[in-house]
């Protein structure tokens, strides 16, 4: 099969045959059709996150179920499914206490070392060569995943429609749901209006939220924004982004403010936007080291709420996304401003490097 083969920090991908993957107890195989460009791909590409190379990323897989792997019940060869970026191995501690999305073996030997759960990958060079897979490795012809991260597509779903589901609709998802909790009638702010920041603005009106303020550097981002539920936008290049967003909400604050992408001037934004009692919800992954400030008798006295969220809870969250999508609920299509063939995987990277995606960028394998 080929497959997009990180080699090293700040190096193109390649693409190159490898051996077809095949799945073992518990584990599926699939075609893959559509895989979208997510940014934290990017960070491993830029060598923000270190990841073992050489090694195939992507971790937004649309596709049909090829081959199933011992023990594997509940699906077919020929089922159109999608998955999800975090693979809860359902065994360990984190699993068994309902917090998958922070697996201890998905974190030890996926995002670790590249490995599935018997410490080996499923991708290989010719030559036997081991290629590491960053989740699933879905920036490939074929994947292996667990069974526990596979998810049916509703009929009459377009497969490359739901590719980003598992990834930055479920990040946003998990960081409304439960990070947050947003009732009916709260007010939210999302800074930076990305790709999670897209899915996230999308799922706040289906959530409720009487107020969606969408900021950021770009107008073609936010003319998006608009489009897909955000109420009121603020360039944050052109105004004082916590002070127009006082001065929307009558000079209280927002309930919630969501960081989506992970750096210091969105994070200041989003902890100074919020009323007295309010949350920050940081969901932006970051390049390993960035510190912000924040000042502790501040956040004491205003009895702020700082939280971290890394996703949504696959196994119980995923059929509820996607039956949002069959319902015509959620429309996670409309945040897709771009489809690239698969020989221009890097091209989608660049020019999600370059601030140029407006939404999510999706690459067509098969």
């Amino acid at each position: 099969m080929r497959a997009a083969v990180h080699t090293a920090a700040n190096q193109p991908m390649r693409i190159e045959e490898l051996a077809d993957p095949r799945p073992k107890a518990g584990e599926v195989a699939i075609d893959v059709r559509s895989c979208g460009a997510c940014h934290t791909d990017l960070h491993v590409l830029k060598g923000e996150l270190p990841f073992p190379t050489p090694a195939v990323l992507g971790h937004e897989v649309a596709g049909v179920i090829a081959e199933l792997g011992p023990d594997v019940t509940g699906f077919e060869v020929g089922d159109r499914v999608v998955t999800s970026f975090i693979m809860p191995c359902g065994q360990c501690a984190q699993c068994a206490r309902g917090n998958e999305e922070i697996c201890q073996k998905f974190f030890e030997f996926n995002r670790g070392k590249g490995r599935l759960y018997d410490d080996e990958t499923r991708l290989f060079r010719p030559d036997g060569e081991p290629v590491w897979m960053y989740s699933m490795g879905g920036l490939a012809e074929r994947c292996v995943t667990p069974a526990t991260s596979v998810y049916r597509v509703p009929d009459g779903v377009e497969l490359s429609d739901v590719a980003s589901v598992g990834c930055s609709t479920m990040t946003a998802y998990g960081a409304l749901r439960h990070a947050a909790n947003v009732q009916v009638g709260d007010t939210v702010a999302v800074v930076a209006a990305g790709g999670v920041g897209s899915a996230l603005i999308q799922l706040a009106a289906v959530f409720g939220a009487s107020m969606i303020i969408a900021v950021d550097i770009s107008e073609e981002k936010l003319a998006g924004a608009r489009k897909l539920g955000a109420t009121h936008v603020v360039n944050s290049a052109e105004a004082d982004a916590p002070a127009a967003i006082r001065e929307l909400t009558g000079g209280r604050g927002v309930d919630v403010a969501f960081e989506a992408l992970g750096a210091v001037p969105t994070f200041d934004i989003a902890r100074d936007s919020v009323v007295e009692g309010g949350q920050v919800v940081v969901v932006g992954i970051a390049a390993r080291g960035t510190t912000a400030e924040f000042d502790l008798a501040t956040i004491a006295r205003r009895k702020l709420q700082i939280k971290g969220s890394y996703g949504a809870k696959p196994r119980r969250d995923m059929p509820v996304l996607l039956d949002l999508v069959a319902r015509g609920l959620l429309r996670p299509q409309d945040a897709i401003s771009r489809h690239y063939p698969f020989e221009q995987v890097q091209d989608a990277y660049d020019a999600l490097k370059r601030g140029e995606t407006v939404g999510r960028a999706v690459i067509d394998i098969g």
